[in-house]
Parts: C-alpha cells; structure tokens; sequence
C-alpha cells in the first residue's frame, strides 16, 4: 500500500466532525509520523534541536542518569533482554547497555519501531559502543499492537525475561489503555517496564505550547503528513493547543481545496482543522492509578520539579 494510500483512507474512514461551524479531521496517529525514511529523519532532526533538548531532553537524561543505580538494583544481576519499544535513534538505550556492561549483567539488545529508518540509527549507535548482541530480524520493524507475536520470540537460552523501555514521551502518543494493555499482554510474570513520560504542571502549559508554536522543526515534521496527501504548504497554518488534557498539534486549512487518490476525492474548507498529533499530559495521580490498573508494582521516580517521571512497573 503507497504511503499516501495509508493517510487518504484514514482520512476517508475517520471523516470530519463539527465544533461550532468548525470541520475537525483527526487523523491523529504516531503510526502516520514515520512512513518514510524523510519523515522518520525529520522527527530525528527535530528531538535534536535546541528547543527540544531544552524542554524534554535534559529532564529525561538527568532522571535516568540519577535513577540509574537504583534502576539496576531493582531489575537485578540476571539476563535479560532490552526491549526497546519506539527506539528512536537508540541513544537512552545505550546509557542502559553501558551500565549493564559496567555491571557484568548478560544483556541482548532489541529495538522494535514502526520505522525501518529508526532501528537502523539505533543498531548503528549501539554498535559505535562495540555491542555486537543484538537481535536482528523483520520483527524489529513492529508496532506496539503486534508485540504479544513478536516478544515470545525473543525468549531464548538464558535470556529469558524482558527489560522494556518506553521512553522520551512516546506514551502520552497513544490512547492510555490500548497502549498499557497491548505491552502488558506482551509480558510475562517478572518482566519489567519503564516508562518515560513528563507530568503536567499547569502552570508549565503556556510555555510548553509557546515553546511547540516556535519550533520551525515540529511544523516541518508534522506537516510532512499533509503534503504526502498533496496539501501544499501555503494551504495550511500550524497551530498547538492544549485541549482535552492533551498537547494538540493540528493545522488549519487556509484556502478550499480537494485532494484526490485513485478516482476518490475530499473537499477541504477554509477553516478546517486537521488534528495530526496529541500527546497525553498526565496529573501524578491518575497517571499512577492507570499504571496500577495494569501492573501489581509501580515505582515512581520524579524529577525535583516534579515535571518528568519513570515509572518502573512489574508484572
């Protein structure tokens, strides 16, 4: 199926609803983010930038980086498999493998993303560190919903339990209970996860969307979606808001216009919003008690501020 295939027919099949005389599309969907290796290096270039690193970067190193030890000591000297769920470019998931190394822990490294062009760049930044355990195979190139197929095979001779890593915020992308239930089922008594993920603090809201609106990068990023469909650029007007306890990313279609896909069309008005991206921001509280609807032990560990967390939870 062509790329633009894929976000037309999530166009077609999700349709438009009313706010007022407003048409609001949500085609809001991490898998749409990284369909091409184009748009998975721009989500790679945008995690890079200044904004970024200034914003989510740091708080998620720094925790990791002060949690480390601790971290170890919980998951114990047995081997094990990292399993990393949305890897990315693999570098939080190097930090592990050093520290399993300095440690002496037996450890294979597994990378599983949606986008061919991620799990590459991870494999190659772990093996700049020498690591040459890693597990290879089509399965690498998953989505989180296929996870009960995919981990069952990574059980092998002496590694038999797994270390899940699902960080830098990729759990706020996703609806919370399909997501938590689809890597629970994936997981076998003793297994572990850690989830990355920062913590609303209201009074933080109007700098995070400040910050969003003025990075250039995330409007290339995003609006990759869109021109893949035929939207050009001059058709749309970026926009973030907070909006049903989430970070809402979305475009407005500045001028009326139709895109069309094998003999079938859409009429878009000026006015129309297309939603392409959300990110849950969760209160301490509720984010706790939906962890412990799905795993029989969460440990919490914040940053001084309180604005970003790992939670380690086991089944």
């Amino acid at each position: 199926m062509h790329t633009n295939d894929l976000i037309f027919k999530e166009l077609l099949r999700r349709g438009y609803s009313l706010e007022g005389n407003t048409r609001v599309w949500n085609i809001a969907d991490s898998k749409l983010w990284y369909l091409t290796p184009e748009q998975a290096q721009g989500y790679l270039d945008l995690v890079e930038t200044h904004a970024y690193k200034k914003k989510v970067g740091p708080k998620e190193y720094t925790l990791l980086t002060e949690s480390m030890s601790d971290l170890l000591d919980e998951l114990g000297n047995k081997p094990l498999n990292l399993v990393d769920l949305g890897c990315g470019s693999g570098k939080k998931a190097a930090l592990f493998l050093k520290a399993f190394q300095e440690r002496g822990i037996p450890v294979r490294y597994c990378p599983i993303d949606i986008s061919s062009h991620m799990v590459k760049k991870a494999i190659d930044e772990v093996s700049l560190l020498g690591y040459t355990d890693i597990i290879k195979v089509h399965w690498n190139i998953s989505d989180f919903e296929n996870l009960q197929n995919v981990v069952p095979l990574l059980r092998e001779g002496k590694f038999k339990r797994n270390f899940f890593l699902l960080l830098g915020n990729t759990f706020g992308n996703f609806e919370t209970h399909e997501l938590l239930y689809a890597v629970r089922n994936a997981m076998r008594d003793g297994d572990v996860l850690l989830i990355g993920n920062g913590i609303n603090n209201h009074k933080m809201e109007e700098d995070i969307v400040k910050s969003c609106r003025e990075n250039p990068l995330r409007d290339t990023f995003f609006s990759m979606i869109l021109k893949l469909v035929g939207f050009k650029k001059d058709a749309l007007m970026y926009g973030v808001r907070f909006k049903n306890d989430r970070l809402e990313t979305y475009y407005t279609v500045t001028k009326d216009m139709t895109i069309t896909f094998q003999e079938k069309k859409i009429d878009f008005y000026k006015g129309d919003q297309i939603i392409v991206a959300f990110a849950y921001h969760y209160e301490h509280d509720d984010y706790l008690g939906y962890l412990k609807m799905y795993f029989g032990e969460v440990e919490m560990y914040l940053l001084k501020d309180g604005s970003y967390s790992l939670a380690l939870c086991m089944k």
